[in-house]
């Protein structure tokens, strides 16, 4: 277990999750995302060039070149604003989509909003604002939504919802009664799209409904199956009594492909973001093809951008290589052609 400090700070908080997430083995010990039991059936002739593929998508008035989401990570310590910039400048370079973390800090703190500041190397690029649900029950409301908008430059904000990682922090706010109204309200007043996110353990059907109903714009599922964030509270646990209490959660959750799923059949209207545990760019086509608008990665960007911004460059080429490749063989020339792609189940 990590060492933490008495009563840490938010910023004390991020930079723990960050050593903690490059350092310790935080994957579900035995729960997948479920895509593994989908496959594509080959298409031998596909009477596509690979050259034609296209992997645009226009999402909230703005037109990326490949679904690929660099989803929500970090924020508020000066090793987050490395991380950033490095992921911001490879998203500049590719046009793809760019999810900050929670920037909580920043509101709290003005000294360390800069480390979330991407906008002045990647101008172009569909960049998402990120706060916590649950504050709205710890003072915050549409003042705060609007300050973390403002903050970056967002083009819409996340609404991420932890319950689990909260409810296993000494320190967490566990506090999640009443917060539909006021997202409800969040979501009438604010200038740009919500996006309800969870942030590892995946949406129910039923939630979905709630969310979609509340008026959210967009649902990313983040499924079960890749970084658990019980494990990452579990390394920071400061006694052996809320270690045990973290890790008996290591393989809670509903798994990405089945989270995907469920969004599609409680919110059919809305654009779905698959996050989770994808691993790679078939990855990120099998979401698609279950129904998702876009596939997002967090752990492997992560690692990525504490290396250089080289890294991330390499790793996006990477996906969308692989995402490109797997719509030929399958016979999609486009992403609206890939969503309605069937997948064979194991």
């Amino acid at each position: 277990m990590a060492k933490v400090t008495a009563n840490p700070s938010i910023e004390d908080r991020k930079a723990d999750h960050i050593k903690i997430n490059l350092e310790q083995n935080v994957q579900f010990p035995r729960l997948t995302t479920g895509l593994e039991r989908y496959r594509f059936l080959h298409q031998a002739l596909p009477e596509l060039n690979l050259n034609d593929i296209d992997t645009h998508v226009t999402l909230f008035g703005k037109t990326i070149n490949a679904p690929i989401l660099i989803s929500s990570m970090t924020g508020g310590t000066e090793l987050a604003k490395r991380i950033n910039l490095n992921l911001a400048e490879a998203a500049q370079t590719h046009k793809i989509a760019l999810g900050l973390g929670s920037q909580r800090a920043g509101i709290r703190n003005p000294d360390v909003a800069e480390t979330y500041h991407v906008r002045q190397i990647a101008p172009d690029i569909l960049l998402f604002g990120n706060l916590g649900a649950v504050q709205f029950n710890y003072g915050y409301g549409i003042d705060e939504c609007r300050r973390a908008v403002e903050m970056i430059g967002a083009d819409a904000l996340i609404l991420h919802f932890n319950v689990l990682q909260e409810a296993v922090q000494p320190e967490g706010d566990t506090n999640f009664a009443g917060l539909l109204p006021k997202i409800e309200a969040v979501c009438r007043l604010l200038e740009v799209p919500v996006i309800a996110k969870e942030v590892g353990w995946g949406f129910s059907e039923r939630n979905v409904r709630d969310l979609a109903s509340a008026g959210v714009s967009a649902i990313d599922v983040a499924g079960s199956g890749g970084t658990s964030w019980s494990e990452v509270e579990y390394h920071r646990a400061p006694t052996a009594f809320h270690a045990r209490v973290a890790a008996a959660f290591a393989d809670w959750g509903i798994p990405t492909a089945d989270a995907v799923l469920y969004a599609k059949a409680g919110a059919p209207h809305l654009p779905i973001i698959a996050s989770g545990g994808l691993q790679d760019g078939i990855d990120i086509a099998k979401s698609i093809a279950l129904g998702a608008t876009l596939g997002g990665l967090a752990g492997a960007f992560l690692k990525a951008a504490d290396v250089s911004v080289e890294a991330v460059d390499q790793l996006i080429r990477e996906l969308a290589a692989q995402l490109r490749i797997a719509m030929l063989c399958s016979g999609a020339k486009s992403i609206s052609e890939l969503q309605r792609t069937p997948l064979l189940k194991d």
